[in-house]
Parts: structure tokens; C-alpha cells; sequence
């Protein structure tokens, strides 16, 4: 029996669909995922076992325009993702089209020499007549080894792209065990948890001006697990939002989070979130390494 392994390394602009894509072909919630955009901050891994070969997908950080300290180093997790990939996955929005952000980014693509593969996302939601014609733009600017048009959110095309993946990806012995969904350790799949519920209950500034970190998990001898997680947040208005009116989005945002994790760990969870005010920590290297990124300066 000859296995394969490889990793795939999922690229695009923010709101392009790249988590909703792993979730998907992970068959199960590995990594967060917001309507907002630059939603995954560093680089999480899934396994996806198809048939012998073994499928390590590196979601990765929309690729932006930095301009915090933080945007560099998220930039930098993307482009390294890149890198260190058997086949990078260009997921395009195909209702957004050819913009000049992914311009830039299939531009820079093309100075790499690893194989390259479109994926048309959201094909479901523009006229079929559209999808040749920007394919077509979009080869003339890079030969893609191969192009799929899917819809991660409904499922469509996936069975095609999985297939393609596990007979592309070089014969070796696989990386992780054959059970294994996601490399992302549990104290930070917590804080991820809550900070989906932060970006998807408040506007405007506050989403990507938070950090979570989880600074104690205890076990219980009942099986449950207690996890404490402070959320840094960078100005006090933006604190006062974030607890609202007497705590209540504070315990909304606790709820749903505890009841997420409940559904991911299979056990009870006893959640505690606590608020503080860290002026200017996106700018702040040990802040930016406890998030799981390696500061780019």
C-alpha cells in the first residue's frame, strides 16, 4: 500500500471563503469563520484523510495590505504557508472578479515554484455565462495548474478538488495520525471560539482590535473542563462596547461561545471571560507571539 501526504496551502484576499472551504472539506469546524474580513489570523492545519493519501490544508490569513504590526505578521503567516506547500489553493471570490488586492497577490504568486491551482468560490451566487471569461482573465495573468469552481458554503465541487488533491500530493509516510483533525491545540481552538463570537457580535472597530487568550484550562473531576479567557481589547470605548449594557453582550458573546466548544470538546465546559484594556497591543511583539503568530517586525 502506498500512502500520500502533502500539504495545501489555502491562499486568497479576506472574505474569499478559505475557512469556510476547510470546514468543509475537514467535515468538521477546525478553524473560525466570520462574514468579516482578515477573520483567521494565523496559520491553522486540518487533516483530511481521502482514500490513502492524507491531506494537511493550511488555512492561512487573508493576504491584505499591513499596516499594523499585527497585519505584517499575519501577512507574513500566509506567505510562509506558501512557501512551505506542496500546492497552494487560490481561493477567488467569483463574485468580487479580479480585483487590484488579488492582483497583487497572483502577481507575487508567480514568483513561486510550487504548483498553483484555481478554486472559483461562490460560483453559486454569479451567472454561469461569467465564470469562462474571468477564468480566462485570470489565466492570462498566471497558467494555473488546474482550475475548480466550487461553492464552499453549499458544498459544491468538492468531491472533485479532494480527489484531484489526494492524487496529486507526493507519495510518503503521513504527518499526523489518521484521526487527527486540526494541529490547533485546545487552549487556543477556546480562544478562537470567543473571539468568532467577538467578530460576530460587534461592528465596526471593535472585532479587529481584540485578542483572546486562554489563561487557564482545568480539568474537573466530573469530566468537565473549566477555561478562563481574557479578551485584550485596545481602547476603553472599545471595552465598554464589548461588555455592553449591565454585561449583557459580555455573557451573550460567553454564552455561545461555551455553547460551541460544549459541541467541539464532546464535554461539558464551564466558560469565564474577563475584559481588559491593553492600549496599542497589536503593535506589541509578545502579544502578537501569544496569538500564535511569529512577529515580522
Amino acid at each position: 500500500m502506498t500512502t500520500r501526504c502533502g500539504l495545501i496551502a489555502i491562499l486568497g484576499a479576506p472574505n474569499a471563503g478559505k475557512s469556510t472551504l476547510v470546514n468543509r472539506l475537514a467535515g468538521s469546524k477546525v478553524t473560525i469563520v466570520s462574514p468579516k474580513p482578515q477573520t483567521t489570523r494565523f496559520r491553522v492545519r486540518a487533516v483530511v484523510m481521502r482514500g490513502e493519501s492524507q491531506l494537511v490544508l493550511v488555512d492561512t490569513p487573508g493576504i491584505f495590505t499591513p499596516r499594523r504590526r499585527l497585519d505584517r505578521a499575519m501577512v507574513a503567516a500566509a506567505w510562509g504557508g506558501a512557501q512551505d506547500a506542496d500546492i497552494s489553493l487560490l481561493i477567488v471570490d467569483a463574485r468580487a472578479g479580479l480585483t487590484e488586492p488579488l492582483r497583487g497577490i497572483i502577481e507575487k504568486l508567480g514568483k513561486t515554484r510550487r504548483p498553483i491551482w484555481l478554486v472559483l468560490n461562490k460560483t453559486d451566487l454569479i451567472p454561469r455565462e461569467q465564470l469562462l471569461p474571468l477564468t480566462a482573465e485570470l489565466h492570462k495573468l498566471l497558467p494555473f495548474a488546474e482550475t475548480f469552481m466550487i461553492s464552499a458554503e453549499k458544498g459544491e465541487g468538492l468531491d472533485r478538488l479532494l480527489d484531484r488533491l489526494a492524487e496529486a500530493v507526493p507519495p510518503g509516510p503521513y504527518l499526523f495520525p489518521e484521526d487527527d483533525l486540526t494541529d490547533l491545540p485546545n487552549r487556543m481552538l477556546a480562544a478562537e471560539i470567543v473571539r468568532e463570537q467577538i467578530l460576530r457580535q460587534t461592528h465596526q472597530e471593535v472585532p479587529h482590535h481584540a485578542s483572546v487568550e486562554t489563561e487557564a484550562w482545568t480539568e474537573k473531576p466530573d469530566g468537565s473542563v473549566r477555561i478562563d479567557c481574557t479578551i485584550y481589547i485596545a481602547r476603553a470605548s472599545q471595552k465598554a462596547i464589548l461588555i455592553g449594557d449591565k454585561g449583557s453582550r459580555i455573557r451573550e458573546i460567553g454564552r455561545l461561545a461555551r455553547l460551541e466548544l460544549t459541541k467541539l470538546l464532546e464535554r461539558p465546559v464551564h466558560l469565564f471571560l474577563n475584559v481588559k484594556e491593553k492600549p496599542d497591543w497589536d503593535e506589541n511583539a509578545a502579544r502578537i507571539r501569544a496569538i500564535g503568530l511569529e512577529d515580522a517586525g
